[in-house]
């Protein structure tokens, strides 16, 4: 596994971790030139998660062929050990180091930064000392917004998850997850990993992201511990940041074919409602989700909505729950 590099300067790590997204990543690093350059001092690094498909040597041929290495290196992982744990090591091999970053920021590699976008963060950062993360703006290529900024699952938001029904969503409104879209900043429970900076005080008081989840959940979790130890998270929509939904795993992707969810998803959402909120609040959770969805398929079949779910979602939900799965994290 390969360093960090000595660094004189040192405002802002930016990490991105690849895994079979190479095309995508170098399009990112490209969008990144322009924007390294009028913040002196940042540094890039994109970690690959054992991608084993060739994407080292293209994006290490891409950072040479476009003079890109005084900003930026690639750090080969000998696993794929998740979105925490690919983003966890570069980020601490640099608080390791004897310079390190004011500010951490990651950014998917399906994302494509517009201009001013890291500065807006920096700007907001410095700005607001007390702040301890802040997320961009995440639009689609056309200018669309999606969202970007939400509140922590909680018992009330299985509900109306499930449930799927617009006069309980608006007697829920205060624990829907999807906060609406903002044209100002705001404050926020936590933001998209897609792009988020992040404090370097933060990582040293909350510590990194928990690495016991594989992929979903763990921007969340740590914006919540976060927060527990007094750094809130806010939204920035001046920083704008483009971003192709879902590309890596394809669970969220949108032009895809809807495919089973992976047992990773739901292993992720096991662990955070046992470790931050104990066992029998998962429990309650489970059952608020599973009983409502029951009562969606109903009303879905009498109305004759169309079957937007992935296939056996609810047999695989019941499956990984914590009554068959357990309580352990």
């Amino acid at each position: 596994m390969s360093t960090l590099p000595s660094l004189s300067s040192f405002p802002l790590l930016v990490v991105t971790l690849n895994y079979r997204t190479a095309r995508l990543t170098i399009d990112c690093l490209r969008s990144l030139q322009s924007e390294v350059q009028a913040i002196p001092g940042t540094r890039v690094v994109v970690s690959d998660n054992a991608s084993g498909d060739g994407s080292v040597e293209q994006i290490g041929q891409a950072i040479r062929a476009n003079q890109w290495g005084d900003w930026a290196t690639l750090m080969p992982l000998d696993r794929n050990g998740g979105f925490a744990f690919g983003n966890n090591a570069p980020i601490r091999a640099a608080l390791q180091s004897d310079v390190k970053p004011d500010y951490v920021l990651l950014l998917n590699p399906d994302t494509v930064v517009r201009p001013g976008a890291l500065q807006a963060l920096l700007d907001f950062m410095k700005a607001n000392p007390k702040v301890g993360i802040a997320g961009s703006r995440l639009e689609n290529l056309d200018g669309t917004p999606q969202h970007s900024a939400f509140r922590f699952h909680s018992l009330m938001s299985e509900i109306d998850a499930g449930l799927r029904l617009g006069v309980v969503s608006k007697l829920l409104q205060r624990w829907v997850i999807a906060q609406p879209i903002a044209d100002e900043p705001c404050e926020t429970d936590w933001v998209a990993g897609a792009s988020m900076i992040i404090r370097r005080e933060v990582l040293e008081t909350a510590g990194l992201m928990d690495e016991g989840y594989f992929m979903y959940y763990e921007e969340m979790d740590f914006c919540l511990q976060a927060k527990r130890q007094g750094w809130p998270c806010w939204y920035v929509p001046k920083s704008r940041i483009v971003h192709f939904v879902g590309q890596s795993s394809g669970v969220t992707d949108p032009n895809r074919k809807l495919k089973r969810m992976p047992p990773y998803v739901f292993e992720s959402r096991r662990r955070y409602f046992v470790k931050n909120h104990g066992w029998l609040y998962a429990v309650l959770a489970d059952a608020a989700w599973a009983s409502t969805h029951l009562v969606w398929q109903v009303r879905r079949v009498i109305q004759r909505k169309p079957n937007c779910d992935p296939p056996k979602l609810f047999s695989d939900f019941l499956l990984n729950s914590v009554l068959i799965k357990g309580g352990q994290v």
